[in-house]
């Protein structure tokens, strides 16, 4: 009896260790099925575009990206007001948004923790393309009595809000001309809150980055004589040699009704993209903007090209947007 009893123990012991051993191994292929690498390639059903403030360029080409992105590639994306460049850098770092523009030297600065993310690095984005050249422009009215910027000393300048890619560059702009934040009544106002102070005379200057013709000024032209401040000779060479990422630029005559030409300086608008995004959905949208530029009413958009898309980018781009590129070579 006791040897039947031993022989069944054996026999019931080793049917249970097969039965483990089984559902172990349907256990771990069950991992590979739905783990983190499947996760990770599975196409998003919303996508959120952070832009800027409704009065800039940023938001009106967003509106446009966006259409282009759903009906290419099927997935619903909505372009969104925001803080404009540095706070769309943040934005996508908490998750807020998986595609932003921002200007290339903020991108820069957000992936080498320098600057305005000094101590905060962000290192989960990376670019899909390059846009167009935002102009650094100096926005006056012909009342200010403004007409260099040794004039602005003592004034009331909007500079964008701390952080802000407007403020970066105006904080250079102003080091080039020999003058500091301290020697101006800086005032931290987004694009269409500086034109309303130019209107009524609460501040005498506003510093604005973005592609000109710029919404928020062509309305304050309507109604008020603009000038522009330009740049003296050799200080758009200065400013270039210390912060490579800038290009000389101009404000041609005619824009806001102004007589003549107007040399100044410019950065690059991007499109920053969160870099676990899929390879072939990033490829969709990268595709959806660059081969529909004929669908782009707004006037920079004569700007945005295939054979420019990697121009003025330093850092990382997307894979997904790499092999779109390298198609179009």
């Amino acid at each position: 009896m006791k040897k039947k009893q031993f022989n069944l123990i054996m026999l019931l012991s080793i049917f249970a260790l097969m039965i483990l051993a089984a559902c172990g191994s349907d256990s771990g292929s069950g991992s590979k099925d739905t783990g983190e690498d499947s996760e990770s390639t599975e196409k998003p059903k919303f996508l959120s575009l952070l832009t800027g403030g409704t009065q800039g360029t940023y938001y009106a080409l967003g509106g446009t990206f966006a259409d282009l992105i759903t009906t290419d590639t099927g997935i619903k994306t909505t372009a969104e007001v925001s803080q404009a460049s540095a706070a769309n850098m943040t934005a996508l770092q908490e998750g807020k948004g998986e595609i932003a523009f921002v200007q290339t030297d903020i991108a820069y600065y957000a992936t080498e923790g320098k600057m305005m993310f000094d101590g905060n690095k962000i290192d989960t984005i990376s670019a899909l393309g390059a846009l167009y050249p935002e102009t650094v422009q100096l926005v006056t009215t012909e009342a200010s009595g403004i007409k260099t910027y040794a004039d602005l000393k003592g004034k009331k300048v909007s500079v964008g809000a701390p952080g802000s890619g407007t403020y970066a560059n105006a904080e250079q702009l102003l080091e080039i001309n020999g003058l500091t934040m301290d020697d101006i009544k800086a005032q931290n106002l987004d694009f269409g809150e500086s034109t309303d102070g130019l209107q009524s005379g609460q501040i005498d200057a506003a510093f604005i980055t973005a592609g000109t013709p710029t919404g928020a000024v062509e309305a304050l032209n309507a109604t008020t004589k603009v000038n522009i401040i330009g740049l003296d000779a050799g200080k758009a060479d200065e400013i270039i040699a210390k912060y490579p990422y800038y290009a000389k630029d101009t404000v041609k005559a005619g824009t806001y009704g102004i007589a003549k030409d107007v040399e100044t300086v410019s950065v690059l608008a991007m499109l920053a993209v969160k870099k676990d995004l899929p390879e072939d959905v990033v490829y969709s949208m990268t595709k959806a903007i660059y081969d529909n530029t004929n669908k782009i009413s707004h006037d920079k958009g004569r700007f945005i090209k295939a054979e420019t898309g990697l121009d003025g980018i330093s850092i990382d781009i997307h894979p997904g947007a790499q092999k779109y590129f390298d198609e179009k070579k």
